[in-house]
C-alpha cells in the first residue's frame, strides 16, 4: 500500500511538473499581449495593471493576420482532405486485401513515422519547382499530406481490420461491390478513427514551419506560422505586440484540438484494441 501510494504520489507530481511546463509559458506569452511594453520591462513575470487591449485590438483589426489565418486554413484543410482520403482506401486495401507483399507495404508506411521532413528538404524543393508548384498552396498541402499518411493508415489500418468480415459477406449479398463497402459501411464505422486522424492532419498541417518557408517567398501566401515569424521581425521593439499576435495565432489551433480531443482518445484506443 505505502509503494503504490508513493507511486500515485510520483505520477500526480510528474503531472504537475508537465502541466507547469506547458501552461506556464503559455500564459506569459497571453498575459503578455495585455500588458504594455513598459510594464513586461519593469516586471517581465507580472500581471496585467491596468489591462490594455489596444495590442491584441490592433492586430485583430490587422489585415495580415486575417490572410495569414486563410492561407493557413486553404492549406490545412487541403493537407486534411488528401491524406484522409487516400489513407482511408490504402488502409481498407491493407486491411481487407490479402495480397503478396502487403506486410511489406504497410511496414513501409510505418517506417515512414521515422522519417523528418528536414532530411527531404533539397529534394522536395526541387520536384516541386520542376513541377511548377513554388508560390502555391498545393506545393505545401499535397507534401504534408504525403507526410501525414503514415500515421494515418498506422490509426485506421487496425479499425477497419477488426470489422468483421461477415459484415462484409452479407453487403455482398446485398448487392454492395468492394467500393460500395467501403463508402456506405466501412467508412461510417471507422468515423472515430477518421476523426483522429483528421484531427492530427489538420493541427500538423497548421503548425507547419519548414515546409511553407520552403515554398513560399511572397508574404502575400505566408501562413499563420510564418505570419508570426514576419511579425516579429518587423515589430521586433514591441514586445507586447508580438506577444499579441503569438497568442491569437495559437487560438485556432488550441480550439479546434480542445474540441475534438474526446474523439482523437476514442480513435486511438479503438485503434490500439483493433
Amino acid at each position: 500500500m505505502a509503494g503504490r501510494r508513493w507511486g500515485l504520489v510520483a505520477g500526480y507530481a510528474a503531472a504537475v511538473v508537465v502541466v507547469v511546463v506547458t501552461v506556464v509559458p503559455l500564459l506569459f506569452v497571453v498575459l503578455g499581449g495585455f500588458r504594455t511594453n513598459g510594464q513586461l520591462n519593469t516586471d517581465p513575470a507580472g500581471l496585467p495593471g491596468p489591462w490594455v487591449w489596444d495590442n491584441y485590438r490592433s492586430v485583430v483589426t490587422s489585415p495580415d493576420f486575417w490572410r495569414f489565418l486563410g492561407n493557413s486554413a486553404l492549406i490545412a484543410v487541403l493537407a486534411t482532405a488528401l491524406a484522409v482520403g487516400l489513407g482511408s482506401m490504402a488502409a481498407f486495401a491493407l486491411s481487407r486485401y490479402a495480397f503478396k507483399g502487403r506486410e511489406a507495404v504497410y511496414a513501409l508506411f510505418t517506417l515512414g513515422l521515422l522519417f523528418p521532413l528536414g532530411v527531404a528538404t533539397l529534394p522536395l524543393y526541387l520536384w516541386l519547382r520542376q513541377l511548377g508548384l513554388l508560390e502555391n498552396p498545393l506545393g505545401v498541402a499535397i507534401p504534408e499530406a504525403a507526410f501525414s499518411l503514415p500515421v494515418t493508415i498506422v490509426i485506421l489500418r487496425p479499425f477497419m481490420h477488426a470489422v468483421p468480415g461477415e459484415l462484409e459477406d452479407a453487403a455482398v449479398l446485398d448487392g454492395a461491390s468492394r467500393l460500395g463497402f467501403f463508402w456506405r459501411i466501412m467508412l461510417p464505422l471507422s468515423a472515430p478513427a477518421l476523426t483522429t486522424v483528421a484531427v492530427l492532419a489538420f493541427v500538423t498541417s497548421w503548425n507547419a514551419y519548414l515546409l511553407p518557408l520552403l515554398v513560399f517567398n511572397d508574404s502575400a501566401h505566408f501562413t499563420l506560422p510564418l505570419g508570426v515569424a514576419t511579425f516579429q521581425s518587423q515589430y521586433s521593439q514591441d514586445t507586447a505586440r508580438v506577444l499579441a499576435f503569438t497568442a491569437l495565432s495559437m487560438v485556432p489551433a488550441l480550439g479546434f484540438f480542445a474540441v475534438a480531443q474526446r474523439r482523437i482518445v476514442g480513435g486511438l484506443t479503438g485503434s490500439v484494441k483493433g
